[in-house]
């Protein structure tokens, strides 16, 4: 089943941000195709702080244009918000949200398989970059995040291409609950459960396993709001 079609890929050069040692590629363009794309993700692709972002679990960001008329109506005009890559994402498509792919989704798109392996934890960059204090948590509180691809083939990118989903294993987890669960109910017992018997990515499996046995959530201010003289961790 045809889910859409990729509009853009973009890659982003790891350059100096905001804050006192921190860097960042957030700033993606779009790039000509067709794209190599390995287990970490696109050829000419970087990250700014690899112990958070990037990886075989994060190797792609993808993002749906239609979430920026949100952003729009929220911020008013932006530059940014005129074209994809404001949200640091790889793959720009319209007609494909959160509600309607599942965690563990396998997707074909040429000679390369995917796979929806998280969502996005939004982090303080997002401030930053809007110039938004709280860009981070409205980001968090709207559900519309975005979410991350692994690599389970590697091959080559092009705009243009079908994302074609090809295995649909836990349909009772769209993106949408996920993100429920994580931000909205985050304590809810049942939910925790069953989301801990799916192949959750290292971090999340640490996550639900925690809040599990302290019945607590984890500490969400230092990724949404960051540290004026640090580097944060950051979904």
């Amino acid at each position: 089943m045809q889910l859409a079609r990729i509009e853009q890929l973009l890659v982003g050069t790891a350059v100096p941000f905001t804050r006192p040692g921190s860097h960042s590629a957030i700033a993606k363009q779009p790039t000509a195709g067709p794209v190599a794309v390995g287990s970490e993700g696109l050829a000419g692709d970087e990250q700014g702080d690899r112990r958070v972002h990037g990886g075989v679990y994060k190797a792609l960001h993808h993002y749906p244009f239609e979430h920026y008329h949100h952003w729009r109506a929220q911020l008013g005009h932006s530059p940014l918000l005129e074209r994809p890559g404001a949200f640091g994402e790889n793959i720009s498509t319209t007609g494909l949200g959160e509600a309607d792919l599942c965690l563990g989704d396998v997707l074909r798109c040429g000679n390369v398989l995917l796979q929806v392996a998280q969502t996005r934890q939004p982090c303080w960059k997002l401030n930053d970059r809007f110039g938004v204090q709280d860009m981070s948590l409205r980001v968090q509180r709207s559900g519309l995040c975005g979410w991350y691809y692994q690599v389970l083939e590697p091959g080559e990118l092009q705009v243009g291409q079908a994302l074609l989903l090809e295995q649909r294993a836990y349909p009772r987890w769209p993106l949408t609950r996920v993100m429920d669960v994580l931000y909205r109910r985050p304590l809810e017992r049942a939910d925790l459960l069953e989301l801990a018997e799916l192949p959750l990515v290292p971090n999340w499996r640490t996550l639900v396993e925690r809040r599990l046995q302290n019945n607590a959530v984890e500490d969400w201010s230092k990724r949404l709001d960051g540290l004026a003289n640090a580097e944060q961790p950051a979904g």
